[in-house]
């Protein structure tokens, strides 16, 4: 596997470094060393599936407040989405900018995010199935969020979203 930096520090896009042959292909997705010698949480306390039926689906911008924030890895097993990072941490210098990546079954593509930054994907295909590797559990009197809309943030999506939960609608702008 190959990390690639983005534009918010500590945040890594994961390339797939396949191995193909008569069988098909084999592939590191994890590598803990790898993470840690790049200063990234390696840890996986909880790892959960997002099942997404149509297209157009978004979820986010969801975070974990402290002292429960989370590191993330996500990465698509089927389907694909447009999966986006905003940093939210205090004092850094690209708070409130966002990256944004295609990760789809195809490409093999995963995101790795650091604590403090909001995550949501709008899907790019119908019946996605998203996997999270996540640093932390799940606290859910910690669990917080910011407007997918925010004009602040001004997010570009690459298509409109058309199913969005009441309370993804609900969030606050980013302040």
């Amino acid at each position: 596997m190959k990390l690639v930096a983005t534009d918010i520090p500590g945040a890594f896009v994961i390339e797939l470094e396949r191995v193909d042959d008569e069988r098909g292909s084999f592939a590191r997705i994890y590598d803990e060393r790898a993470l840690a010698e790049r200063g990234l949480d390696a840890r996986i306390a909880q790892s959960s599936l997002s099942w997404n039926t149509a297209r157009g689906t978004l979820r986010g911008l969801h975070y974990q407040e402290a002292p429960h924030a989370e590191a993330k890895t996500v990465r698509v097993v089927r389907g694909a989405i447009f999966d986006v990072a905003v940093d939210l941490r205090a004092g850094s210098p690209t708070r409130g900018t966002w990256v944004g990546f295609e990760l789809s079954a195809d490409n093999g593509r995963a995101l790795h995010m650091p604590a403090g930054c909001a995550h949501g994907f709008v899907t790019l295909a119908d019946a996605t199935l998203v996997l999270y590797n996540i640093s932390v559990p799940y606290v859910p009197a910690a669990n917080r969020g910011v407007r997918w809309d925010d004009p602040k943030l001004a997010i570009a999506w690459p298509i409109a979203p058309t199913v969005i939960s009441a309370r993804d609608r609900e969030l606050p702008l980013f302040t």
